[in-house]
């Protein structure tokens, strides 16, 4: 999952033209537990992690991706009103986990926006166009090469990197992996020559506890810093450039989970400040931590507040911090749910009277 910052202006002037149908509000209940202001219809077998591209042109028609992870699993695609969208669906993929989305990868001369998946069973990374989902990596890339321990080559997380200069990378994770560093692989993506995909291996590095695993992988574009979630232990913090090098900037969400860190999703106020969302798993909630730190440290990340939702045990998570529709006019908060859905919250009910906002449209 990527935080990805794009133009409020451009989106804003979009969905003014956008016709679409407000969704029911959501509310906190009586035991202040959010309830969606949407959730989608069924994937088939098990729901895991949401990723989101955002149209360009219309706000409203951006598309909600979803795993459905078993070895007959699949690539969902819905709108906002969280229908299943037939066409778009990929079939045929063995236990996809995680699935990121990014902008602007040029193949054969062209720009083109893409998701990534990570297929456990085949130990490859997969990668469809965008919005047309179809295939542009020849069957898919084949990653952590060489490793020979058990569980070191299945996928799990993944996110993507995009810099300032417009290389693109990938950042896999996998059910295991060493304890001295090393634990998550970066791939360079680009264009093979024939309008494909390549990826070259750039970078090992990752803490790892050796406690349960690192699945969620979140990447802040903007600031460069990649966070992921060492299962029972903490939220670990890297520079997302190569070229910074491996050091451990920060490890924190230490305290106060009652199962595994799971979902790492963020929400952009400003492009240096917003807020880092963190799955608690088995208490169905959230917490929310500060995206810009602190002013005597930048990786200083405290907390901020907890909240508990209606999607039970959930694994991947998603956070939009741009307008979109009627419903989600300041934001959208994506939660995986286990029985079989993902889970649309708006922004403000996240919020509540404690955490900003961005501005809605008029």
């Amino acid at each position: 999952m990527t935080f990805k910052f794009i133009s409020l202006g451009i989106l804003a002037a979009s969905l003014f033209s956008c016709q679409d149908v407000p969704q029911k509000s959501s509310a906190v209940s009586s035991d202040s537990m959010l309830i969606p202001a949407v959730t989608t219809e069924f994937v088939k077998h098990d729901s895991d992690d949401p990723a989101v591209w955002i149209n360009p042109e219309n706000p409203a028609q951006s598309l909600i991706l979803g795993t459905d992870k078993d070895q007959d699993g699949a690539l969902f695609v819905y709108n906002l009103e969280g229908k299943i969208i037939p066409e778009k669906v990929v079939s045929g993929l063995k236990r996809p986990n995680n699935v990121d989305v990014e902008y602007g990868l040029m193949l054969g001369n062209k720009k083109t926006d893409f998701a990534v998946v990570t297929e456990r069973l085949t130990h490859k990374l997969r990668f469809f166009s965008l919005p047309d989902l179809k295939p542009i990596d020849n069957g898919g890339i084949e990653v952590y090469e060489g490793e020979t321990a058990p569980d070191f080559r299945d996928l799990m997380g993944v996110s993507v990197y995009k810099n300032k200069e417009g290389k693109i990378y990938v950042i896999a994770g996998r059910k295991s992996g060493p304890t001295n560093g090393g634990y998550l692989w970066q791939y360079l993506v680009e264009d093979d020559g024939t309008g494909h995909v390549k990826a070259t291996l750039v970078r090992k590095f990752g803490n790892y506890s050796g406690k349960k695993e690192i699945e969620s992988i979140a990447v802040d574009d903007e600031l460069g810093y990649i966070y992921y979630s060492d299962e029972g232990v903490g939220v670990r913090k890297y520079y997302a450039e190569p070229s910074k090098g491996n050091e451990e900037l920060a490890l924190f969400a230490t305290k106060g989970f009652t199962e595994d860190h799971e979902g790492i999703s963020i929400y952009q106020l400003t492009p240096s400040t917003g807020y880092i969302l963190v799955s608690d798993q088995g208490a169905n909630q959230f917490h929310i931590f500060s995206r810009e730190g602190t002013a005597r440290n930048p990786h200083e990340h405290s907390l901020l507040k907890v909240v508990k939702v209606k999607a039970n045990h959930s694994d991947g998570s998603e956070t939009v911090s741009v307008p979109l529709n009627s419903t989600f006019q300041k934001g959208l908060f994506i939660a995986m749910s286990d029985n079989r859905t993902f889970q649309f919250y708006k922004w403000e009910d996240i919020a509540g009277k404690d955490l900003k906002v961005i501005s809605p449209l008029k």
